[in-house]
């Protein structure tokens, strides 16, 4: 099993902070080489209805819009809208791979519970 990367605190937009592990950065980069639609654009984290906790994570790549939290990590620009900004607050944003599949998970200290498939939270 590999050593995780060191994380990566983002600078804050306001007071909103987020931080990605350096593995969520390369793959965020990997993704972005490899999809032409990504060209020119950042990544977006958001928070969405759903899921069998309440609300579950989004991850996108999009254009900055005027309202966006902004944060940059490496050579990455995360965007956050103001509505999940709040939700995300101290987030730590990591790419894993586990027997249950491969995908971002976030440690998301502002969520009270969240489910199983850790895609989920409330």
């Amino acid at each position: 099993m590999s050593q995780p990367l060191p994380t990566t605190e983002l600078p804050a937009t306001a007071s909103f902070t987020l931080s990605l592990t350096g593995r969520a950065i390369e793959k965020v980069k990997d993704f972005a080489a490899r999809m032409p639609e990504a060209e020119g654009k950042s990544l977006r984290v958001f928070i969405q209805g759903g899921g069998c906790s309440g609300f579950q994570y989004g991850f996108t790549f999009d254009d900055r819009k005027p309202t966006d939290s902004v944060v940059a990590a490496g050579d990455i620009t995360v965007l956050v809208d103001p509505a999940s900004a709040p939700k995300l607050q101290g987030a730590t944003v990591d790419w894993v791979e586990d027997m249950r599949g491969a995908g971002f998970s976030v440690d998301n200290p502002g969520a009270t519970s969240s489910c199983g498939c850790g895609k989920s939270f409330c």
